[in-house]
Order: structure tokens, then sequence, then C-alpha cells
């Protein structure tokens, strides 16, 4: 209970909160001096915010070396750790873990079962999506298409970074954030293949025609999970 408060504590100030936000979409390290300058703070208050972030481990900070020598630069970045807040207490994580291994001992069946369910999820939520904008995918432009697919994967936490290529038709993403980390650090392999599915699915809700491939992933040690689509327009 004392963890949950300090949390609620230091997350309640707007500015520390938006700090906080700024690096989640940064993907990479910040330093004092940005943060100052980003937030239009005095150094000194932005080392406080990161400070308070970094006590309740949502954030990590090390020192870096320039190779210019001289003292070390000090950078933040987001911490691995998960921060789980419920009240009352409520425990989705084993939920899901159950519900995975219920599915591998089904064999194959529970597999594909899962990909399906993963795929069509994927697709009805970018309907719903579309649905609030009183569209469907055929009134899109493709520019239109790629908005709503980075605002989506930004609502279920994926904070990818879209890259559209200069013939229009082929696009690069990459995903930051793992929403099913834990569970794929136990099952790698069929965690990654039904992301891959829901994926599929999300891109079935706005395209007709597409080819999706991926290129790596954090399993392979990398720092996301970069993918290459090509879509008809």
């Amino acid at each position: 209970m004392e963890q949950t408060l300090k949390i609620t504590n230091v997350l309640a100030d707007p500015t520390r909160y938006s700090i906080y936000d700024y690096i989640v979409k940064k993907h990479g390290p910040v330093t004092v001096q940005e943060i100052a300058d980003q937030f239009s703070i005095h150094p000194n208050v932005a080392r406080l915010h990161l400070s308070k972030l970094e006590d309740i481990k949502m954030i990590v900070s090390e020192n870096l070396k320039t190779g210019k020598g001289g003292r070390p630069s000090r950078v933040y970045r987001l911490s691995d750790e998960v921060i789980e807040l419920s009240f009352p207490f409520r425990d989705y994580r084993l939920l899901a873990k159950i519900a995975i291994e219920t599915m591998l001992s089904l064999g194959k069946d529970g597999e594909e079962a899962l990909y399906t369910t993963g795929k069509q999820y994927g697709k009805e939520i970018i309907e719903k999506q579309l649905a609030k904008f009183g569209t469907t995918k055929e009134n899109l432009t493709f520019e239109q298409k790629i908005q709503i697919l980075r605002s989506t994967m930004n609502m279920l936490g994926f904070y990818p970074d879209i890259y559209v290529r200069e013939d229009n038709e082929t696009f690069f993403f990459e995903v930051y954030n793992c929403p099913f980390r834990e569970l794929a650090e136990e099952h790698t392999s069929i965690t990654c293949t039904m992301h891959m599915h829901f994926i599929n699915g999300l891109l079935e809700g706005l395209f007709d025609d597409f080819q999706l491939k991926n290129l790596r992933t954090m399993f392979d040690g990398c720092q996301s999970c970069a993918y290459n689509v090509l879509a008809a327009r």
C-alpha cells in the first residue's frame, strides 16, 4: 500500500506525468537539460522530477560516456519493470498465463484458435475506431489510414514510429513497447505469433490488400520489433 500511495503521489503532478509521457514516446534516453528545455523549467526542477520518477522505478538512470573526456553524461530511460495498480486487487497477468497454457495444452488446434482470435480482436478494434469517426476504410485516404493505425497503436500502448516510403505504398514501423512482454518471455514463439496475427487484424481493418513482414523482434536482442508493410492504396 505504501508503494501504491507513493506512485499515485508522484504521478499526480501534471508536469511530472507529462515528462514521463514524453520519455515513453521518445524511444530513447533523455538528459536533464533536454527535459528542462522541452518543458521550459529550470534544470534543477527537471532533475527533481526525474529523480521522483526514478524513485518509483518508472525510469532508470545511467552514466553515458561521451568519448570526449570529462565527466560522463547522466541519462534517463524507461525502466523495464512493470508497475501495476488495481483497486481492488486483480491479477489479469495470471489469467492471461492460464489462458495461454490452456491453449498450449490443446495442441495445434489450441494454437490456431489463439491466432484466429488474436487477428479477430485486432480487426474489431480498428472497426470500432472507424465507427467512432463515422467512416469506413473505403472512404479513407492512404494517409488517413496510416494516421488511424498510429493513433490506435498508441491507444494500445505500442507507441510505434511509422515511416511511409517514397513509393507511398510501403511503410515501415517499429514497436517499442510489448504489451505482452511478460508472457512472451515465458512463451516467446506462441505469443509473438499471436501478436503478428493481431497486427494482421489491425491492418485488415484498414487495407483490402497488404503484405506484412516481421523484420526483427525485441527477443532477438533488439530495442524494438520492426515490420514492413506493402499495402495497396
